[in-house]
């Protein structure tokens, strides 16, 4: 195995990361205004900006979905038991003891084995639950939601947008240990990062594909 640097993340996933960092930082904070948290905006300033702004990650998604699908970068995000076990005490103890990562991402795979279960557990679990909470309180005339069952949706919306918050700050802090930040997030930036290649997928990248390796 030697390892390069290869073009990991296409412009598409690149443009995706960013504009749904941006689109849920926008939605937490309308969200918390919306809440009383604090008073930046009006009530209704709040409501048109969280709502804009969820139907523009819901459109993203959609077509993220889409890309996921037909690309096959789906598999990425399939979890594993393999190093799962070695990877969570590496974040657990050994990032304080400054053990190197035991998980080297590969071609095939870049998430290693905790990063692809929490992806599938957001993706699966915490989004649907915010989205389908989310659209429960936006259409409650419809539905003829009021008094304790409109309240029981808002908990629940309220709390998955917690989950994300704490999901965002764990995700920020990570980036700040082993590498250094800019190494971590460089590769969606330019798109490179470093991986496992196998003689056969080295010798496909400088044949086929010589710009998406270094």
């Amino acid at each position: 195995m030697n390892r390069r640097r290869v073009l990991l993340f296409s412009r598409f996933e690149r443009f995706w990361h960013w504009s749904q960092m941006v689109l849920i930082f926008l939605l937490l904070l309308s969200g918390f205004n919306i809440h009383g948290f604090y008073h930046v905006l009006d009530f209704r300033g709040a409501v048109e900006w969280h709502t804009m702004a969820a139907i523009a990650l819901g459109v993203l998604w959609i077509f993220a979905i889409f890309w996921h699908l037909t690309t096959g970068t789906w598999r990425h995000y399939v979890p594993t038991t393999r190093g799962l076990w070695q990877v969570a005490r590496y974040y657990a103890y050994g990032i304080f003891k400054g053990e190197r990562h035991p998980y080297h991402k590969a071609y095939w795979r870049k998430h290693n084995p905790l990063q692809a279960l929490t992806y599938l557990a957001l993706k699966l679990l915490l989004f649907p639950a915010i989205w389908i909470s989310g659209l429960a309180y936006l259409f409650a005339g419809f539905w003829n939601g009021a008094g304790e069952s409109l309240m029981w949706v808002a908990l629940v919306h309220t709390a998955a947008a917690f989950a994300i918050a704490v999901f965002i700050i764990a995700h920020i802090y990570l980036l700040t240990a082993g590498h250094s930040f800019v190494q971590h997030v460089m590769p969606m930036i330019d798109g490179f990062d470093e991986v496992d290649l196998t003689p056969e997928e080295e010798a496909y990248l400088e044949q086929d594909v010589p710009n998406q390796i270094k």
